[in-house]
C-alpha cells in the first residue's frame, strides 16, 4: 500500500466508525441544507492538488450535518435496509479490489462468488434451479431487465425479432398491471418502449383482482402478445397478490407473467410467511432490491428470469474484444457492461446470516410492524389503515391536513423517520420496517415520538 492509500482509507476508516456510532443518538433527519453543506465544502475548483487524506476530512466534516441516518435502527421513512456489517465490510473490498465483474474468465473470484450467491438465492426463494440471476443496479432496472426478456420472448412467439428489427412495425404488446403497482413497472415499461400499462382492478389492500385479469386478457385477441406484472409486497400495505390464481389465469392465455418483489420477495425465505408467496414461483421471472429486505449496500437489484435464453438474448452483446464463456458472462443478465462486484455483498450477508438467519431477519421486521400497528391503535385519533401482513404500517390521523402536521411534527422531534404519502385517495403516515438493527425498544421510542407529534 502505498503512504496516500494508507493516509486516506485511515481517514475514510475514522470517519466512517464515527458516522456509525453517532446512530444510536443522532437525530434521524438531516441536521444541514444544501447551501449550508455546499459553502462549506466550497465552489471553486482548486489550482493545485489536495492531498487525499485531506479531501476525506474535509469531506466527511461538510457533509456529515446534511446526512439523513438511513442506516439507523429508527429510520422508516423508505424501504431502506440499513446495511449488515458483513455486507458492510464486504463493500469496502469491493471497491479496494476495483472489478469490473462483467466476464467470467476476467473476474473469476466475483465469478465464483456470483454462481454461489445465485445459487442460494434461487433456494431460499424457491425459485427454479436453472434461472438465470443478474445483479443490476435496483429495482429500476432489474424490472427492466425482466420485462426486456418479457418483451423479447412474446414478440418472438409472434414472429418478430426484436434485436434484427425494433419495435416499429411490430405487434403490440399489452402489459397488464394491478391499479396498485408500483411506479418503477411503468418506467421500466417507458424504458422499453411498451408504453403505459392496461390497469386491472384491486382489492382495498392493492392485491390484484385473477378474475378481471383473466376478463381483461380475454377482451384483446387471443393471439396479441401479452405481459403480466404482480407485485409481491405493496409499497403502502405490504400486501401480496394471489399468485396462483393470476399466474394460471395468465398462463392459460399465453402470457409471461413477472413479479416486482423489490422489497417483498424474501417473504418466501421465512417458513412463517412463505404463505403470502405461494404459487409465485410458477412465474417467468422475478425481480427483487437486496439493499431492501437483505441489508446489503446501494446498489444491488436483483432480476431473476426462468428462461436464461430469454435474458441472455435481451441483454447480451458481442464485442472481439470480449474474452468470453461459453457457459455465458455475468454482463448478459444485466443492462450494464461496467458493473461492480454486487454479488460480494450478497454473499457476505447470506453466509453471516445463514438460512435461518435470513428467515430470522424477515420475521424480526414483520414482528416489528405489527407492534407499531399494536401501539398505534393505542393513540388517540389515530388509524392503522391496512391489513398489517408484511413489514408495512399506513396510519391516518383524521384529515389530511392533520396526518400532514403530525408528520411534519414527527420528523422536526428527529427521533424517527416515517414518509408522509397518499393512498387509496388519503394522506397518510407511512412506515416501512426494513433494517436488520431495529429492536422492539427502537420501535417504542419511535412510538412515543409518534404520540408527542400527534398530542
Amino acid at each position: 500500500m502505498t503512504a496516500e492509500h494508507d493516509k486516506a482509507l485511515s481517514r475514510a476508516a475514522y470517519h466512517a466508525t464515527r458516522w456509525l456510532d453517532s446512530l444510536p443518538t443522532r437525530p434521524v433527519p438531516p441536521q444541514a441544507t444544501v447551501a449550508e453543506i455546499t459553502g462549506k465544502l466550497g465552489t471553486g475548483l482548486p489550482d493545485e492538488p489536495t492531498p487525499a487524506q485531506d479531501v476525506i476530512d474535509l469531506l466527511a466534516a461538510a457533509c456529515e450535518p446534511g446526512l439523513t441516518a438511513m442506516p439507523s435502527s429508527r429510520f422508516f421513512g423508505l424501504v431502506t435496509g440499513g446495511t449488515h456489517p458483513a455486507a458492510l465490510a464486504a463493500d469496502w473490498l469491493v471497491s479496494a479490489w476495483d472489478q469490473n465483474a462483467l466476464l467470467r474468465l476476467l473476474t473469476p473470484a466475483h465469478s465464483a462468488v456470483e454462481d454461489i450467491a445465485s445459487n442460494w438465492l434461487l433456494g431460499v426463494l424457491g425459485l427454479p434451479a436453472t434461472s438465470g440471476v443478474g445483479f443490476a443496479t435496483g429495482a429500476t432496472m432489474s424490472n427492466f431487465t425482466c420485462l426486456a426478456a418479457a418483451r423479447d420472448a412474446v414478440l418472438t412467439a409472434r414472429g418478430w425479432d426484436v434485436a434484427a428489427n425494433g419495435l416499429a412495425g411490430a405487434p403490440k404488446v399489452r402489459v397488464l398491471v394491478g391499479e396498485e403497482r408500483h411506479g418503477t413497472v411503468d418506467l421500466a415499461l417507458r424504458y422499453l418502449g411498451l408504453g403505459a400499462p392496461e390497469l386491472v382492478a384491486a382489492d382495498d389492500q392493492g392485491r390484484i383482482d385473477p378474475a378481471a385479469l383473466a376478463e381483461a386478457l380475454d377482451s384483446g385477441p387471443s393471439q396479441q402478445p401479452a405481459i403480466v406484472a404482480l407485485q409481491a409486497g405493496n409499497v403502502h400495505s405490504g400486501a401480496f397478490d394471489p399468485f396462483a390464481p393470476a399466474i394460471a389465469a395468465a398462463h392459460q392465455r399465453g402470457a409471461w407473467v413477472h413479479i416486482d418483489g423489490a422489497f417483498g420477495l424474501f417473504a418466501a425465505a421465512s417458513p412463517a410467511r412463505r404463505h403470502l408467496t405461494e404459487g409465485y414461483e410458477h412465474a417467468d421471472s422475478w425481480t427483487t432490491d437486496a439493499h431492501k429486505t437483505l441489508n446489503v449496500p446501494y446498489d444491488c437489484g436483483i432480476a431473476i428470469v426462468r428462461d436464461q435464453a430469454a435474458v441472455r438474448s435481451a441483454m447480451g452483446m458481442q464485442g472481439d474484444y470480449l474474452i468470453r464463456d461459453n457457459v455465458g458472462d455475468p454482463f448478459e443478465f444485466v443492462p450494464e457492461m461496467s458493473r461492480r462486484g454486487r454479488a460480494f455483498t450478497v454473499w457476505a450477508v447470506m453466509r453471516a446470516l445463514g438460512k435461518n438467519g435470513i428467515a430470522a431477519l424477515v420475521d424480526g421486521m414483520c414482528v416489528n410492524a405489527q407492534r407499531f400497528a399494536d401501539g398505534i391503535a393505542e393513540i388517540p385519533g389515530a388509524t392503522v389503515e391496512n391489513d398489517v401482513d408484511y413489514t408495512q404500517v399506513c396510519v391516518a390521523f383524521g384529515s389530511d391536513a392533520r396526518t400532514a402536521q403530525v408528520t411534519q411534527r414527527l420528523l422536526a422531534d428527529g427521533t424517527a423517520w416515517m414518509s408522509g404519502s397518499r393512498w387509496r385517495g388519503k394522506q397518510v403516515l407511512r412506515i416501512s420496517v426494513s433494517n436488520w438493527s431495529t429492536t422492539p425498544d427502537d420501535v417504542d421510542r419511535s412510538l412515543a415520538a409518534l404520540r408527542r407529534a400527534a398530542s
